[in-house]
């Protein structure tokens, strides 16, 4: 899968595993906010969502954990980088 065509698609899940003090200085329109030391206790949440499901943070090492974990888990998940990544992608995403 072309992980830009993810990020661009509107029927796939944003999801922001940065920790509630990183996403108060803002997170990306429409995204879900779930810090990854909290996806094992909120797995059901995550199992609701839409798929597949692209995962961001800073800089891309936590959306590794929570893709790879996912992934475990059985959910479609793709590590989308850091959130200047995935921002980028999203809001050229007419081009």
């Amino acid at each position: 899968m072309d992980i830009n065509q993810l990020i661009k698609n509107p029927a796939t899940t944003l999801l922001d595993v940065r920790t509630p003090e990183e996403c108060a200085a803002g997170i990306i329109e429409g995204a879900v906010t779930i810090p990854l030391n909290e996806l094992p206790f909120r797995l059901d949440e995550v199992k609701n969502l839409n798929t597949p499901i692209v995962c961001y943070c800073r800089s891309g090492a936590r959306s590794a954990q929570a893709t790879m974990w996912l992934n475990q888990q059985g959910i479609e998940a793709y590590n989308g980088g850091g959130i200047s990544d995935v921002y980028f992608v999203k809001i050229n995403a007419h081009v």
